[in-house]
């Protein structure tokens, strides 16, 4: 069995949970999320808690008892607080700026880099170099947030790129230094 599938996962009090079946959703002040767990696994709702169950103690089974209880527990966080990943531009002449729906870095390429941001993430520039990014799915924040920093990733001998919040890129000493 499972450590971490078998906790119980408590419900916030502004958060609602509808488990019909195999489907999940999951309602909360920051939007609506879904997700659908394997017939292997059920789910009970208690006063205030979760609990994710394995019918079965098969090897994926207890693969997915843990998986999915994580990501129920990551969705009821999500609905009601919202995950944030910050990234630091650093470089000469690096910035980013929002221009309605798109991210516009400038990240020394000839050009500026233009991303589209999805509807249920919220992008925010603190300074030029400093983005904060919001969002109550944090498989989605994670892959938008990667996709920013697959342009620029920090490299080991200037420590230039874009880096996450807290990030140390340990630096080589290049050719000079034997």
């Amino acid at each position: 069995m499972s450590r971490i599938g078998k906790l119980p996962i408590k419900i916030p009090d502004a958060v609602d949970v509808n488990c019909n079946g195999s489907e999940i959703i999951v309602k909360g002040k920051f939007g609506t999320l879904s997700n659908s767990i394997p017939e292997i696994l059920t789910v009970q709702q208690n006063d205030g808690s979760l609990i994710v169950e394995l019918k079965s103690s098969t090897r994926t089974g207890r693969a997915l008892h843990g998986l999915h209880r994580t990501l129920i527990n990551n969705m009821i966080i999500g609905v009601s607080e919202q995950f944030n990943i910050t990234l630091t531009l650093k470089g000469v002449g690096y910035r980013a700026a929002v221009q309605g729906k798109n991210l516009v870095l400038n990240l020394g390429y000839s050009h500026p880099v233009e991303i589209e941001i999805p509807e249920d993430i919220k992008v925010e520039v603190v300074q030029n170099t400093t983005l904060n990014i919001k969002g109550c799915d944090k498989e989605k924040l994670g892959q938008f947030a990667a996709n920013i920093r697959a342009w620029r990733q920090p490299e080991p001998y200037k420590g230039k790129g874009i880096l996450y919040a807290g990030e140390v890129v340990k630096l080589k000493a290049g050719k000079s230094g034997k």
